[in-house]
């Protein structure tokens, strides 16, 4: 690598595979160092930021999530996360395709846009780590997974159901997965909701692990019957910064007490290593409400896990 390559660091790596060792705090912020490109031959997994967030009934802020993300992630692109046993980049082709481009001023057709953001890297057989925005974005995400897939087992983190009803027109973070069940690109009785600790009489027919017992029972229980619910269906997993509790993750738009710690998330998420993971996000990260980027290292740390998780999952 030459002088003129190094100034740019990450946007300019030149292999598809093997961590960074670019300086944590300098050059152009990609995530983890990876490649930034919308060329996906070769390429595995297409990391994509969603920076919508006029979904939330909360704080807004989490259109700035995927720049937080990002910038946090230099922090931990040096190594190999530990426990694996193996380097995620060493086998799993991964680039930074950017951000989904659409108009704040015109709402109704971002849904849409976001859609066929996706569903245009999707359809090069190349899977897809989004970065939110807030929990809207999942919804068209979903849905064009679901239209290469078919319906998914969900597996949801979170502290709040995202089961409350609406009208179809409405663009509401609260109603996603009541949507994603009403048009049948999920399968309730297959998936899981993980920390939950908000009062919602609708469930939509998903099972739902509460905080309480993640805390009582264990991350070794929960584990369990994860594997249980989803057994080897397909799986899309969805992570709200707010399933963390707020002492660990400030930085978002609709904290709630008594979440999930860091440790338990991370472990839960290891512990699932060899599920049938065909997609996934992180979402509701909100830097202008963080201390110290505690949510943004949380977020971008849950994101790299996912990718290891991806790269265990069995050989097709």
């Amino acid at each position: 690598m030459n002088d003129k390559e190094k100034v740019v660091q990450g946007s300019n790596k030149k292999e598809l595979y093997g961590s960074s060792t670019d300086a944590m705090y300098g050059g152009i912020l990609t995530f983890m160092r990876r490649r930034y490109s919308r060329e996906l031959a070769g390429v595995d997994v297409a990391v994509t930021g969603i920076p919508f967030d006029t979904a939330t009934t909360n704080r807004p802020g989490a259109r700035f999530g995927p720049g937080g993300i990002r910038a946090a992630s230099t922090n931990l692109a040096w190594a190999r996360l530990d426990d694996w046993g193996f380097d995620a980049f060493d086998q799993l082709s991964v680039v930074d395709y950017g951000d989904c481009e659409f108009d704040h001023g015109m709402p109704q057709a971002i849904p849409d846009q976001i859609q066929a953001h996706a569903a245009a890297i999707l359809s090069q057989d190349v899977a897809l780590l989004s970065l939110g925005g807030d929990h809207f974005v999942t919804y068209p995400v979903l849905k064009a997974h679901a239209e290469i897939h078919g319906p998914v087992s969900l597996i949801h983190f979170d502290a709040h159901s995202d089961t409350w009803e609406d009208p179809d027109e409405r663009i509401d973070h609260g109603t996603v997965f009541f949507r994603a069940a009403e048009d049948g690109i999920v399968v309730p009785a297959r998936s899981v909701q993980i920390g939950l600790r908000t009062y919602n009489e609708s469930d939509c027919g998903f099972n739902i692990i509460k905080a309480p017992w993640v805390h009582e029972q264990g991350i070794k229980a929960v584990v369990e019957e994860v594997k249980r619910i989803v057994g080897g269906n397909k799986c899309y997993l969805t992570f709200d910064i707010d399933c963390l509790d707020p002492s660990m993750a400030p930085g978002t738009g609709t904290p709630v007490i008594g979440g999930l710690s860091t440790h338990q998330a991370q472990q839960i998420l290891r512990g699932l290593a060899g599920i049938n993971l065909v997609g996934m996000d992180l979402v509701e990260v909100a830097p202008a409400y963080d201390v110290g980027d505690i949510t943004s290292l949380a977020g971008a740390t849950l994101a790299l896990e996912m990718l290891y998780l991806y790269a265990s999952k069995p050989s097709a």
